[in-house]
């Protein structure tokens, strides 16, 4: 046994450690967090100055029983887990975990940190350890708590007041609200008429443009002509004082310096892997880990590729300065290297403590060198981070930048501008992507002659543009990551976690790379903002952030801050609980009259969706009701677009001389004939499927039922199906695979209920949910006497691990022994 016990997050990172510590050490994986709140009421006292109850998680305890195995024989313990907040938050829970169970008494327990997973730095921080963090634990368990009683109290609220399953975050709510307020401005917004003029120029045989800045004496702006007719005239006028050249009237020439861009933080990775590779927050930080944890680079074996990808600080160290100037020195020239190193200084009002910004653990890893070692996506990563950690320590660009003044007559004029690059600088290596790119950016990096002033340059053609104002584009991941972060909102090792919530709460959906909010995300948000604004509010979320930086650096106790918001908040709640009212959370807007009845047609959220709706619960008659189509809103859903949502169902005509009709249902739109159900492929509308196409999809699914039976037994529920991912077994309640060597239709009886004793439950929704259960219940419950309560629950807890390798054993012998006879049978037959 190992002297030494060091406790890691992830297995591939103990894995590539274990080889740098040798025999002495034992290097085992805490599988992220061990422990966390329960998802219930108490797990936070707040009347016991906010005492935490965490739990062992189900899915960590085997992790958890192996680390305190190994701790009992160990003489020292390392808590190595990752150097941020949630790192220190894991090695105290690991802590309180063995001290709980005496582990120990007589055994040094200390706290390792390392940023690069290299031999080097492994090494000193196992000779340099240091103590818990008692401030960084302290504000890890204030956002917990913060995040839980936010999360735990606000939820409920949106259950009863808008639909099941929903919830609130007090980082996820702001980030959804940025989402919902993008929208209505896009919404709001009223496209204006604009025209401009451009002059096709040439001079020595090089083509260029120059755009008007002056018409009629005055300067031409982009509101200044608003209609074609008045553009007409004003063309007219350009061409007319222009003739065939226009005057150079003045060259104006500055050069400037662009300085690089700071080495990456977590959020500018997240940014630039966005715009320039396509990757989402998710996908960047998951391959960002694996670079970090270590790669088999061949003759070096396994070793972290770039430092600690969860920092807030452009702080590089020096001896990772040394070696980014002497690659620059040798990959691209002494003359691009500045006499001292670049500084940065963190931007972020929220900066983490001092780690350093990402980079490549030693700079002589070039892309060309290592690439060959990495997944495609590794190496563009890979890529894309050294890039940067290089440029930022090279000179700043040059640019020479030109612009030119052109008269066409003495009331008009036009503008060229364009640059040049005198000293590439750190553009040899990297240039930082832009969320949009205008004309603007082509105009500046245009080409120009050299021109003079004085000189007369040939005019080709001026050509008028009609262009209409668009509205502000919907947040991209970049761009929602860039904004989150200059609000001061959430951590960059959160927005990964934030954004995958928005999506997985179908409160946003990513169209083109761009969010656009559901009807239930904007219902959240409006029912928030609307009584909750405080707590949403921009700014708070941002202050509360800076608290509990301040609780970090050990300036203030986390409880204080907790009793300070907890006090606020409860009296919010209890407020707005009672105050508001159920209709409110549906959304519900008044669209106008149907023509045919004269009631009311409204639209709202109801408990499966959007709907439509003619008439009122008021009314003599019942109310009819229709199903929004996917693409349509709430918000945005007009009269006309209504009712012809009421148009189905209908009947297309008949099949056999029975009706064939078509409608919109729960899970979309169908057609019917008798008793078979076909779905509508969504490339079909249903408001226009004609008769023809119906039939066709009506025999497609009657061919489809006729195929699906391989095998019944009769006076049982057992069935052999083929299914989408090929045959198996189902009852009704239980589904069960078919074992690989085994013809489905061969299967017996007695065979088909062993396997279905090991199967899972079938996944179904509303009543049949309920049925399922039940009868999932009456099959697998087994006959249990009643006995005390404690004597029970310690049963319980021994068995618990018995009765499952039992039942796996008996389900081998039930299935050996039901084909066994069924052979026998055979043979006797």
């Amino acid at each position: 046994m190992a002297k030494n016990l060091l406790i890691v997050e992830s297995p591939a990172k103990a894995k590539t450690i274990n080889k740098y510590l040798g025999k002495d050490f034992l290097v085992l994986a805490s599988y992220g967090h061990v422990r966390d709140l329960p998802g219930k009421d108490g797990a936070v006292n707040v009347d016991d100055n906010f005492a935490m109850r965490y739990e062992v998680q189900e899915k960590n305890q085997k992790y958890v029983d192996a680390i305190t195995k190994a701790a009992k024989d160990a003489s020292a313990i390392y808590l190595a887990s990752d150097p941020d907040r949630e790192g220190e938050a894991i090695a105290w829970h690991i802590g309180e975990i063995l001290a709980e169970k005496g582990l120990l008494k007589d055994k040094a327990l200390h706290r390792v940190v390392f940023t690069e997973i290299t031999p080097k730095a492994i090494a000193h921080a196992v000779e340099h350890p240091r103590a818990i963090a008692g401030n960084l634990v302290d504000a890890y368990q204030a956002r917990r708590a913060l995040d839980h009683l936010v999360g735990f109290n606000l939820s409920p609220i949106l259950w009863r007041k808008i639909k099941n399953g929903l919830s609130a975050g007090r980082v996820q709510s702001p980030a959804l609200r940025l989402i919902c307020e993008r929208e209505d401005e896009i919404e709001a917004f009223i496209s204006r008429e604009h025209w401009s003029f451009t002059a096709q120029l040439q001079d020595k045989g090089q083509a260029f443009s120059a755009r008007c800045v002056k018409l009629d004496g005055t300067r031409f702006e982009q509101f200044t002509i608003t209609d074609g007719k008045t553009a007409e005239a004003a063309l007219a006028r350009l061409k007319a004082a222009a003739g065939s050249a226009l005057k150079v009237a003045e060259v104006n020439r500055k050069e400037r310096k662009r300085r690089p861009s700071p080495p990456f933080i977590t959020s500018t990775l997240q940014q630039e892997a966005a715009r320039k590779l396509g990757f989402t927050t998710k996908k960047t930080m998951q391959v960002a880990q694996k670079l970090y944890e270590g790669v088999n680079v061949g003759e070096e074996g396994t070793v972290g590729l770039i430092s600690y990808m969860r920092t807030d600080s452009t702080s590089l160290s020096g001896e990772a300065l040394g070696q980014l100037r002497e690659v620059i020195a040798q990959e691209f020239g002494k003359h691009n290297l500045p006499a001292e190193a670049n500084v940065y200084k963190s931007k972020s009002k929220n900066a983490q403590e001092a780690h350093e910004a990402i980079r490549p653990t030693f700079a002589g890893r070039t892309p060309a060198r290592i690439g060959k070692y990495l997944s495609d996506d590794e190496r563009r990563l890979y890529e894309l981070i050294w890039k940067r950690a290089v440029a930022c320590q090279m000179i700043p660009a040059t640019l020479n930048t030109v612009s030119v003044e052109l008269a066409a007559g003495p009331q008009h004029g036009f503008r060229a501008t364009g640059t040049t690059v005198v000293d590439p600088g750190f553009l040899l290596v990297y240039e930082e992507g832009k969320d949009q790119k205008d004309s603007e950016d082509d105009e500046a990096n245009a080409q120009l002659p050299p021109l003079a002033e004085g000189q007369s340059v040939t005019l080709n053609d001026i050509l008028g543009e009609q262009h209409f104002t668009k509205p502000p584009p919907r947040y991209t991941e970049a761009s929602l990551v860039k904004t989150l972060e200059e609000y001061g909102i959430g951590r960059p090792s959160t927005y990964s976690s934030i954004i995958q919530t928005l999506i997985y709460k179908a409160y946003a959906l990513l169209e083109s790379r761009a969010f656009r909010p559901t009807d239930v995300g904007r219902l959240v948000n409006r029912f928030l903002t609307s009584h909750f604004e405080h707590y949403v509010d921009y700014d708070f979320t941002a202050k509360l952030e800076d608290e509990l930086d301040s609780v970090s650096r050990g300036e203030e106790p986390w409880t204080v801050l907790m009793d300070k918001f907890w006090k606020e908040f409860k009296a919010t709640l209890d407020e707005k609980t009672d105050e508001v009212n159920r209709s409110e959370g549906t959304g519900q807007r008044e669209l106008g009259t149907d023509p045919v009845s004269g009631k009311p047609v409204s639209v709202r959220m109801g408990k499966y969706g959007a709907f439509a709706q003619i008439g009122s619960k008021d009314d003599e008659d019942k109310p009819k009701f229709a199903s929004l189509r996917p693409e349509q809103s709430i918000f945005t859903l007009q009269l006309p677009e209504a009712l012809k949502l009421f148009e189905l169902p209908k009947e297309l005509g008949e099949l056999e001389g029975k009706p064939v009709m078509v409608a919109i249902g729960q899970f979309g739109p169908y057609v019917k004939h008798g008793d078979t159900f076909a779905s509508i492929p969504k490339e079909i509308d249903p408001y226009q499927i004609e008769l023809d196409k119906a039939v066709e999809l009506i025999h497609g699914r009657r061919e489809y039922l006729a195929n699906r039976f391989i095998k019944t037994f009769e006076g049982t529920d057992i069935q052999i199906l083929n299914g989408r991912f090929g045959p198996y077994i189902t009852d009704g309640a239980f589904n069960a695979k078919i074992p690989k060597d085994r013809e489905p239709a061969s299967l017996t009886q007695d065979e088909c209920e062993a396997l279905l004793a090991e199967g899972k439950p079938v996944r179904k929704f509303g009543r049949a949910a309920k049925k399922a259960t039940k009868k999932a219940a009456v099959k697998k419950a087994p006959a249990v006497k009643k006995a005390p309560a404690k004597k029970a629950a310690k049963k319980t807890a021994k068995k618990k691990t018995a009765t499952k390798k039992a039942a796996k054993k008996t389900t081998k012998k039930t299935v050996k022994k039901a084909t066994k006879k069924a052979a026998k049978k055979t043979v006797n037959a």
